[in-house]
């Protein structure tokens, strides 16, 4: 034995965007996955508990934008920005929101008037 830990074969999407630094807490996390925000594989990820495999192709809201990454890693931990970046790749160019995807964007004011308050 190694001593290393190995990284699950699956993980929460609310944990990993947390783990990735695309959702500031797991909570928005979670709140973003629910209202219909986070896709996986081109479908609606509803529930926070919907598990993610390296190779996934992941969209989020990120501000204006949504960005698509493919999964590298699952991570064990929420670390620094640098170590964050590792566990994915850029899969397109990032994407304006539209009008059709308002009924989250309040989530992200929410989080600011939370963190603020």
């Amino acid at each position: 034995m190694t001593g290393k830990t190995q990284e699950p074969a699956s993980l929460r999407i609310d944990k990993w965007l947390w783990h990735a630094r695309l959702a500031k807490t797991r909570s928005l996390a979670a709140r973003l996955c629910a209202a219909g925000a986070v896709e996986i594989a081109g479908a609606p990820a509803i529930k926070p508990h919907h598990p993610v495999r390296v190779g996934a192709i992941v969209s989020v809201p990120q501000g204006r934008v949504i960005l698509t990454v493919r999964i590298l890693s699952l991570g064990m931990r929420r670390g620094p920005a640098a170590e964050a970046r590792l566990l994915y790749a850029e899969h397109a160019p990032p994407r304006p929101v539209n009008a059709t995807m308002q009924p989250w964007v309040s989530l992200f004011a929410e989080e600011r008037a939370e963190a603020e308050g």
